[in-house]
This record gives C-alpha cells, sequence and structure tokens, in this order.
C-alpha cells in the first residue's frame, strides 16, 4: 500500500470516526429529551392540578407534563373541535356525564387492559356507582377523579325542637319529621327548599324508587311507568301538602340568609355548600346544621343519590399513553387525592382516602362518604342532559298547576322517544332491539 493510499484511508477511518461520534451524540440527546404530555383540566381544577405534578415529574423524569386550563364554558365545544381535528390532549378531566358522548364517538382510549395490568389501581378501590358512570357498553373509559353527590343540609336545632334527634332513614318517616319542623317553624316557613328549576331532587326520588328513567336498552322513557310515577307523586306531595314552597332558586334571594332565618330547613345539595355554610352563615349557626344521607323509600332500602364528579380519561389519538397512564395512576394516588382535596375541596374517588384524618375529623363531610356507598349513574347516552332539562319544565309546570301529572308524565316519555329514534334506529340495525319503524 502506498503513502498516498494508508493517508486516505486514515482520512475515512477519521471522518467515520466523526461521523460515529456525532451520530452517537444525537441519539444521546434523544434519549435524554422527556416526552410530554398534555393535560386538560377544568374550572378551579385545572389552576391548581400543576402544584401535584412536581412529584410526579420527580418520580418520572422522563416525563414533563403541559396542564392548560379550560374554563367549564367552554370545556365541551373545545374537547370536540380537538377531536374533529385529531389535536385532542394525552389526558384530560372530563364530567362524567360526558364520558358515554366522548366514548361514542371513538375519543377516548378504553382502560380495562390498563387496569388489569396496574398493580396499584383495582375498580374496588372506587365506590361502585361512581366508577360505574365510566363504564359504556362494559367497557371502562375512565377513572373517577373527584366524586360529587347529594345530601340532606338540614338545621339540627329546628329539627330536635321538632322532636327528632337525627334524620329519619324512611321517606315517611322523613315526612312526617317534615310536617313537625314546618308545625315549629310556623306560618310562611317550611320544612325543605326543592327550587322547581332543579332537575335533581325528581331524578333522585325517581332512582330511590327503582326507575331506570329509560328503558329498553335506553332507547323509550320510563316516566309513565310505576315507579317513577310513585316517586313523582311523593315529590309533588311535598309541594302540596305545604312543606315546600313552590319557588325556583331566584325566587328565594339569599339561600344561605333564608336558611338561617328558618324559612327552609332542609335542602338536597351538594359538596360545594358545605364551605359555602362555613362562610355565609353567621358564627352562631355554625354546630346548629349538619349533612345526612338521604331517607329512601321504604325501610331497609337506602336512599341512594345521583353519581357526579369528574373522571382522568385518555385520548386515543395520544402518541403517549404508556407516559399517560402513569400520570391518571399517580393522581388516583390516595395520599395524592387527600392533597387534591385540601386544595380544591373536591371529594376524593379513591376509597382509602377516605380514611385521612383530614376527612374522618370532618363530620358533615362523612355523610357524602355515607351516601357514596349509595350511588346510581343516571343513563349513560349523550341525551340524557337535555332530557333531564325536560323533566325540569314539565315537574315545574305540574307543581305550578299548569299542567296535570298524566299529561306531563306522558308528554315527557314522547319527548324521550322522539329524542332516541336515532338511537333505536342504530340499535335495531345492530340486533340489539327488534327492527323499528318509526
Amino acid at each position: 500500500m502506498t503513502l498516498g493510499g494508508a493517508g486516505t484511508v486514515a482520512r475515512l477511518a477519521l471522518g467515520t470516526g466523526l461521523v460515529l461520534a456525532l451520530w452517537l451524540g444525537c441519539a444521546g440527546s434523544r434519549s435524554d429529551e422527556k416526552v410530554t404530555l398534555r393535560f386538560w383540566g377544568m374550572g378551579r381544577e385545572g389552576e391548581v392540578v400543576a402544584e401535584l405534578l412536581p412529584d410526579f415529574e420527580r418520580e418520572n423524569p422522563g416525563i414533563r407534563v403541559v396542564v392548560q386550563q379550560i374554563p367549564w364554558s367552554a370545556a365541551h365545544e373545545k374537547l370536540l373541535t380537538a377531536h374533529v381535528g385529531r389535536s385532542t390532549p394525552d389526558v384530560s378531566q372530563l364530567g362524567n356525564t360526558w364520558v358515554a358522548e366522548f366514548a361514542a364517538l371513538r375519543a377516548l382510549e378504553p382502560l380495562d387492559e390498563q387496569l388489569a395490568r396496574s398493580p396499584s389501581l383495582r375498580r374496588d378501590d372506587f365506590f361502585p356507582g361512581i366508577f360505574d358512570t365510566n363504564v359504556i357498553d362494559d367497557e371502562t373509559y375512565g377513572l373517577p377523579w373527584y366524586v360529587d353527590t347529594r345530601v340532606l343540609f338540614y338545621r339540627k336545632d329546628l329539627l330536635s325542637e321538632a322532636g327528632y334527634d337525627s334524620m329519619p332513614a324512611t321517606w315517611a318517616e322523613w315526612k312526617r319529621a317534615m310536617a313537625a319542623v314546618k308545625r315549629t317553624a310556623g306560618e310562611g316557613k317550611y320544612a325543605i327548599l326543592l327550587p322547581s328549576n332543579e332537575w335533581t331532587q325528581p331524578v333522585i326520588f325517581g332512582l330511590q324508587a327503582g326507575s331506570p328513567l329509560i328503558k329498553e336498552n335506553a332507547t323509550r322513557g320510563a316516566f309513565s311507568d310505576p315507579a317513577f310515577r310513585t316517586a313523582f307523586d311523593f315529590y309533588l306531595s311535598l309541594f302540596r301538602e305545604g312543606l315546600a314552597p313552590a319557588v325556583t332558586n331566584n325566587e328565594v334571594g339569599n339561600l344561605y340568609q333564608e336558611f338561617e332565618r328558618g324559612y327552609f330547613s332542609m335542602y338536597i345539595t351538594g359538596p360545594w355548600n358545605i364551605g359555602e355554610f362555613r362562610r355565609r352563615l353567621s358564627p352562631d349557626m355554625q354546630g346548629r346544621w349538619g349533612t345526612a344521607p338521604l331517607p329512601g323509600p321504604e325501610p331497609g332500602v337506602p336512599g341512594v343519590s345521583t353519581a357526579g364528579g369528574s373522571s382522568l380519561v385518555l385520548y386515543r389519538h395520544s402518541k403517549h399513553k404508556v407516559e399517560a397512564w402513569k400520570l391518571l395512576e399517580y393522581l388516583s394516588r390516595p395520599e395524592v387525592q387527600v392533597r387534591f382535596y385540601a386544595l380544591t375541596g373536591d371529594l376524593p374517588a379513591h376509597r382509602a382516602a377516605w380514611g385521612d384524618t383530614l376527612i374522618t375529623r370532618d363530620a358533615e363531610i362523612l355523610a357524602f362518604g355515607r351516601q357514596l356507598r349509595h350511588t346510581r349513574p343516571t343513563p349513560k347516552i349523550p341525551e340524557m342532559e337535555m332530557i333531564s332539562i325536560e323533566l325540569q319544565k314539565q315537574a315545574e309546570a305540574v307543581i305550578r298547576g299548569v299542567t296535570p301529572t298524566e299529561e306531563a308524565l306522558r308528554g315527557l316519555d314522547d319527548y324521550v322517544d322522539r329524542a332516541l329514534e336515532k338511537r333505536r334506529w342504530l340499535l335495531s340495525k345492530r340486533g340489539q332491539l327488534p327492527a323499528v319503524t318509526s
């Protein structure tokens, strides 16, 4: 080999070495790059969730989480737009009444396989009724993040004056207690406030009576059926017997002042009002009010309530599903859920978190824990929100004497049947219903 040839070989070797070094350097830099997860949070939760993430990122140094806060008023439209444009985040908060809609759009990733493999999470870690809101056609599409239900807020002092040392457990005894409170309170005052512009109360009573609300694979209204009719009659009787005023929320004025002055002594509402009652009622009133699970229709039958809250979901278009699942597992840890509760007041979804002293020493919160063992989801169809609004309209018309009960319930079923016509057609094509011609 000539000297020139050896030099060429040396130059080639040097060049190859430089290329190899550059390649290794690039490969190393790529391996050091972090996976960036996009998380969309709504309202107050979107503000504070970032405070929980530094620990997650320290545990997972290869993952960075970017949080975008979205107002609740814009969240639904923004999520739909993102799905259509294939620009959804990796993970988001999702109101659990929206899960059915986004699952139907095939926007969400099913989570059953991840749950089955998870060393730290099981379905039994969550309240059954709440978890069920995330199960659509036997597939799990979300994990409960925080939970919400309705219980009774009541004046303990006025109930005691009426001869009751605790909230009754059945409809019949509860109504007798309300009548006694009404007599004790006097003229112009009532036992309970059931705002006629809210759909929650008739829905709760319907669920308690065993009504499915919507029947035949969620394709037909069940409001004229005996179970809901029984519940609706009980609900209406509270107005007809003068135990509840026929008013809307707007007609009450200041809810907290009216509760304090005894205009009403009971109110069915959610956990956000614990903080409001503590802030807005006078110091003298503290200790004179409490919370209790809802009474049931008959002895031995717990009073169920609605299954609400928000879930954590993983999107099908995410390119980082393994890392996104790690984030869901982290945010579901009991200790992280307790921190989230301390920041927001949102009730923990993981049942183990309810053993923390921050919760066990709070008597008003514990009533929610008891109620959460007995919740039922409303029908898991996208149309349920507008059906609930129609129920509220029809119920208010009956309360105000504009529409007879039978006419209102038949009208409600007719409305539901029209609203679900396309669903019936689709299910019949799949063989899940008999063929229909309407």
